[in-house]
């Protein structure tokens, strides 16, 4: 049996699986792209074409009108009210902050001379001088403690 002219060669080796998978994926993204096009473009037209008695209303801004209006004069002083309050906590904050550095540098003070007060006692006395300094650097201390945990103003 011979071939004709008019028959086309055929190329008789086998097709490998994934050639044919492949395929349809193109054929699947072709035909998805194609639906979604003309989704879009219908619904542009829809919208190309509403009826003239009903139009959409355009939005006239991004703020609302409320937005862009001048402070009254209760507002304003509402305002000047916030400034001063942060003023006032914050200077008190500044103080209070000084205070702590002024008071920590008395502690210093008060616990070198106290070291200096039991360098020369004895081993099994202390005098009284040495307890009473003690003392101050306890409640010294313990006040530097509480105004590093207090914050004026704070929320």
């Amino acid at each position: 049996m011979g071939q004709t002219n008019n028959e086309p060669l055929l190329d008789r080796r086998p097709v490998p699986a994934c050639a044919g998978f492949a395929m349809r994926i193109i054929l699947g993204i072709s035909c998805m792209s194609t639906l979604a096009f003309a989704s879009i473009a219908g619904i542009a037209q829809s919208n190309s074409q509403a009826p003239l008695s009903n139009p959409v209303p355009k939005p006239t801004g991004v703020l609302l009108p409320e937005a862009n209006r001048l402070p009254d004069a209760n507002d304003q002083m509402e305002m000047r009210e916030q400034q001063s309050k942060t003023q006032n906590f914050a200077a008190a904050n500044a103080e209070r902050k000084k205070q702590i550095a002024d008071d920590s540098t008395k502690l210093l003070k008060l616990a070198t001379d106290l070291k200096a007060a039991v360098d020369k006692a004895s081993k099994d006395t202390l005098s009284l001088e040495v307890i009473r300094k003690a003392d101050d650097i306890e409640r010294l201390a313990h006040s530097v403690k509480e105004k590093m945990k207090l914050s004026v103003g704070g929320s």
